[in-house]
C-alpha cells in the first residue's frame, strides 16, 4: 500500500472528541503525525474559519512558533477552530499542503481540498466525503486491547451493560430528572434479567447526574467510573465487554463508536431532540444500529466501522495530487 509522502499535521483544540476523530484518521494514513493543539484568540475564535485576514496573529507567540514553515504536506483539522488554520495553510504552502477538514466548516467546503462531514451535517460538494457517523478507532484490535485491559470484566455476570453518559448541550436537557429516570428503567430490566451495569461518565457529564447514578447503582453489580478519583479510564474495556450497549441521546461521537463495537446499542430519549441530532439518530435507526432503551429488536450485527474506508479514499487524493505535483 502506498504511503502519501511528507509529514501529517493533526490539528485540533482540546475537544476530546475532535482530537479522537482527526487523529483516528491520520493514523490511517500511516504518515509522521505531528498533533498540533491551537486556540485561536478574539477576534479570529469569534469567526473561525471564515476571518483569515492576520490569522497567524491569533495564536499567542509560543503557538505561532509551532505553527510555522516548514509546512506539512498533509494537514487535517476537526472543529471549527481547526479549521481556521487549515484553510490558512493551502496558501501558506503555496498549494503544497494537501488540506482535510472534518466536520461541517460552516463556509465552502471549496476552500479545503477535501471535507469529511457526516451526512447530518447535510454539506455537499464535489470534495465532500460523507460518512453516517463520527470517525473513531474502534476496531477488533482496539476492543481485544481493551478486554486485555480489563481482564477482571470477565468475571462479572452477563449481561453486560455499558451505560455511556454524556451532557446537556442545546436543546439536549440531561439534568438529575433524566438521570433518575434513566437508572430506573436500567435497573428495571437489570432486575428481570439479571446482569451487570458498567456506568461510565464522560468529561460533559454533570455532578448531579453522577450522584444520581451513585445512589442508584449501590449493590448492583458492576461500576461506575466519573472521573480520576475512581481509577483508570475503563471505557475501552467496557466496549470490549459489553453485551449491549445504552448511550444518551447527546453525543454522535459515543453513538458512532458504540454502533462500531457490533452489540447492541440503545439509547433514552424523552424528548424531541435537535433537528441535526434527531437527523443522526434516525439514519441509526434506519440502518437498524441504534434503538430504543426497552426494545427487544434484535439489531444488525455489523459493526458501523467507516473510518479505515474514508482514510482510503483520502489517501488515494492525497496521492493523486502528490503525483501531479512530482510532474509538474
Amino acid at each position: 500500500m502506498l504511503t502519501p509522502q511528507g509529514e501529517c499535521w493533526v490539528i485540533t483544540d482540546a475537544a476530546a472528541g475532535n482530537q479522537r476523530q482527526a487523529l483516528a484518521l491520520a493514523e490511517h494514513l500511516q504518515m509522521p503525525i505531528r498533533h498540533l493543539v491551537l486556540e485561536p484568540r478574539a477576534p479570529w475564535s469569534w469567526f473561525a474559519p471564515r476571518l483569515t485576514l492576520g490569522g497567524r496573529l491569533a495564536l499567542p507567540a509560543i503557538q505561532r512558533k509551532l505553527f510555522s514553515a516548514p509546512w506539512p504536506r498533509v494537514a487535517i483539522g476537526c472543529g471549527r477552530a481547526a479549521a481556521l488554520f487549515t484553510r490558512m495553510l493551502r496558501d501558506l504552502s503555496d498549494g503544497q499542503c494537501y488540506t482535510v477538514q472534518i466536520l461541517d466548516p460552516r463556509i465552502d467546503p471549496a476552500s479545503w481540498d477535501t471535507v469529511v462531514a457526516p451526512q447530518h451535517d447535510r454539506v455537499a460538494g464535489a470534495n465532500v466525503l460523507r460518512p453516517l457517523g463520527s470517525l473513531n478507532t474502534v476496531n477488533d484490535e482496539w476492543l481485544a486491547d481493551g478486554r486485555e485491559a480489563c481482564p477482571g470484566f470477565a468475571e462479572l455476570p452477563q449481561p453486560r451493560v455499558g451505560v455511556l453518559l454524556g451532557g446537556p448541550r442545546q436543546g439536549i436537557a440531561l439534568n438529575a430528572d433524566y438521570a433518575r429516570q434513566l437508572a430506573t428503567r436500567l435497573l428495571q430490566r437489570q432486575r428481570l434479567e439479571g446482569g451487570s451495569l458498567l456506568v461510565l461518565a464522560s468529561r460533559r457529564t454533570s455532578p448531579a447526574l453522577i450522584e444520581v447514578f451513585r445512589d442508584a447503582l449501590k449493590g448492583v453489580p458492576g461500576l461506575l467510573w466519573a472521573g480520576r478519583d475512581d481509577g483508570r479510564n475503563p471505557y475501552p474495556g467496557v466496549l470490549g465487554w459489553a453485551d449491549r450497549l445504552v448511550v444518551t441521546p447527546d453525543s454522535v461521537n459515543m453513538l458512532s463508536e458504540a454502533c462500531a463495537v457490533g452489540c447492541p446499542v440503545q439509547t433514552f430519549v424523552t424528548a424531541p431532540l435537535p433537528a441535526k441530532i434527531a437527523r443522526f439518530h434516525q439514519a441509526l435507526r434506519d440502518a437498524d444500529r441504534l434503538h430504543d432503551l426497552d426494545s427487544t429488536a434484535t439489531p444488525s450485527s455489523m459493526p458501523l466501522r467507516e473510518t479505515a474506508t474514508m482514510a482510503t479514499e483520502l489517501r488515494a487524493r492525497i496521492l493523486r495530487r502528490q503525483s501531479q505535483q512530482a510532474l509538474n
